[in-house]
């Protein structure tokens, strides 16, 4: 597989790659999250943290896979090399779904952010306008090259990261116990709290393989994917937790509860007053400004990387500045379709069902990449390797592939059987592609290398 047309663009660096993952990661949902597990109690900041640990043992395995693949496609590639062509396109087209879906959610989800930074009132003709500039000035940094893609990612997590960091930070000195509420609340036992509270929490880690995914664009990806991924997942991590415990503590239970805008009443306790509803409005426009700057570069390596693999059409592979216009464009368009149905048909719940197609989509590539791990471990030469190393590996990959089965039960389900069918419907694409392959190419991937990779590693 190449990862290049002959036309470099500049590579990210160890800081740029993390704040690739960590933006990634963290969008829209941060601000709105402490309101949506207050009802279960502070039981859920203790889901919050076995989460965080789930994540991070899947962002190690990440790490380990780009040791031995250090290629652009991430999950794609590991799945393909360890089960062949089908599985390597399932997770590519699980994954690229998943991308422009959510990034017309992402976009919708900016509008009403927008409004309370401007003032404005909303309009239907106004919101699309506004939604699709979203969608598309990211789209106009990544179409740049890397160079631009990196600066916007940085810039954008940087500044979004201050005043949550900032409320976090100064909400130590404003924290009333009395706020927290009960340990499980709303009827709940502390149990069916946490399972209830982990299953909205759950999709608050996805991204954490934006760095593996774009490790044909990272110096020395055999060492700086990895440091990405887990720097990355505990940037966010940290935000998350130390964020919501500060709202927690900040802003009386039975209000947190009913609060559409968290940390802006956060702010507004500590300080008076009503400005922390335009801070915070700032900071969730940037937030989810720079999602749609990585989350565009990564609806674009899938298929890029599928394509390398004639999986995917062959406009897919073909890279200008280091970014693959084509998937670029591909995925602008069609998450502004449907953010124009959204705004225009009329159409109730499909929108919706969409978005329950992303919550999907998003786990079958980690449940393929975790699975592979554990098969390159297995069919390496254990009698090379010490014991423990091989233990600690195995014990990473299956917390991963544990904590993308939970990601899959936790999503409900709805969001199962549409994406199903929807994973399904692409088979049919898998079939086109495959019955216009030059005769006597091979239909799999060299699964039999696995073996002698997988021993590189564990010795190396």
């Amino acid at each position: 597989m190449h990862d290049t047309d002959g036309t470099q663009g500049r590579r990210f660096g160890l800081p740029t790659a993390t704040a690739l993952v960590m933006g990634n990661i963290i969008g829209g949902g941060i601000f709105l999250l402490p309101a949506s597990v207050a009802p279960f109690g502070t039981v859920s900041l203790l889901a919050f943290a076995v989460l965080t640990v789930g994540a991070i043992a899947l962002a190690l395995v990440f790490g380990r896979l780009a040791r031995r693949h250090p290629q652009t496609g991430g999950p794609y590639v590991y799945a393909r090399e360890a089960f062949g062509d089908f599985a390597g396109f399932l997770s590519a087209w699980s994954y690229w779904t998943m991308t422009w879906v959510s990034n017309a959610a992402l976009a919708v989800a900016g509008v009403g952010y927008f409004h309370v930074l401007a003032g404005s009132s909303a309009s239907k003709t106004g919101d699309l306008v506004v939604a699709l500039l979203m969608l598309w000035l990211p789209a106009l940094a990544n179409l740049a090259g890397t160079r631009w893609v990196g600066a916007v990612q940085m810039v954008s997590t940087v500044l979004k990261f201050i005043p949550l960091l900032f409320v976090a930070v100064v909400g130590i000195f404003f924290f009333d116990p009395s706020n927290l509420g009960s340990f499980a609340d709303g009827g709940h036992s502390w149990g069916s709290g946490l399972s209830a509270s982990a299953a909205i929490l759950l999709y608050s880690y996805v991204g954490v393989e934006s760095a593996a995914m774009s490790a044909g664009e990272v110096r020395d990806p055999e060492r700086n994917v990895g440091r990405a991924s887990v720097l990355g997942t505990i940037g966010a991590a940290l935000v998350y937790l130390l964020g919501t415990l500060a709202v927690f503590g900040t802003v009386s239970h039975d209000k947190l509860v009913a609060s559409t805008a968290p940390f802006s009443d956060a702010v507004d306790a500590m300080f008076g007053g009503h400005w922390g509803g335009t801070l915070i409005a700032l900071a969730a426009v940037v937030s989810i400004v720079g999602a749609l700057n990585g989350w565009t570069l990564m609806s674009a390596q899938a298929p890029y990387a599928a394509a390398q693999d004639g999986l995917f059409p062959a406009a897919f592979g073909r890279k200008r500045r280091g970014v693959p216009t084509v998937g670029v464009l591909a995925a602008a368009v069609l998450a502004s379709l449907l953010t124009v149905i959204n705004y225009t048909a009329g159409i109730n719940g499909v929108f919706e069902i969409l978005v329950l197609i992303t919550t999907f989509s998003a786990t079958v590539p980690y449940l393929l990449a975790t699975a592979a791990q554990v098969r390159f471990l297995l069919e390496g030469r254990r009698d090379k390797v010490a014991p423990a190393r091989f233990v600690r590996d195995m014990v990473l990959a299956l917390g991963g592939f544990g904590f993308s089965f939970w990601l899959v039960a936790g999503a409900g389900y709805a969001a199962v059987y549409q994406g199903v069918l929807f994973l399904f419907a692409g088979i049919i694409v898998y079939v086109w592609m495959a019955a216009r392959r030059p005769a006597g190419e091979a239909a799999d991937a060299p699964v039999a290398a696995t073996a002698e990779a997988a021993e590189a590693e564990l010795v190396g």
